[in-house]
């Protein structure tokens, strides 16, 4: 498991990317729950967030591309709308602990 970050590191509504190694991965903390993706659109590969830790739309209920504005599932990672439509993020198992919040390796 990748330790991302202490628990209190990523609050509620929040998403906050992260560089770990090769690997570039995000976090976002909805109802409670924390939902981990590799920082990847599967419309081009890129990465999503628009500025740095900025990866909600302004409902802060979706996840959006910043490259042409797909929107995504936060729970799921399906894309619901844009050039990618059906397909979906690579989702990371997480967890979460007094320690930290906890990502396995992909």
């Amino acid at each position: 498991m990748i330790l991302l970050c202490s628990p209190d590191a990523l609050a509620e509504g929040q998403s906050r990317s992260f560089d770990i190694d090769d690997l570039a991965l995000f976090a976002v903390r909805k109802n409670g729950k924390v939902h981990a993706y590799l920082n990847r659109c599967p419309h081009r590969a890129t990465r999503l967030e628009w500025e740095e830790d900025r990866f909600l739309d302004d409902s802060g209920n979706l996840l959006r591309c910043a490259h042409h504005g797909a929107l995504f599932l936060i729970d799921s990672g399906e894309c619901i709308q844009g050039p990618c439509f059906g397909d979906v993020l690579e989702m990371l198992e997480c967890r979460e602990d007094e320690r930290g919040i906890w990502v396995e390796h992909p």
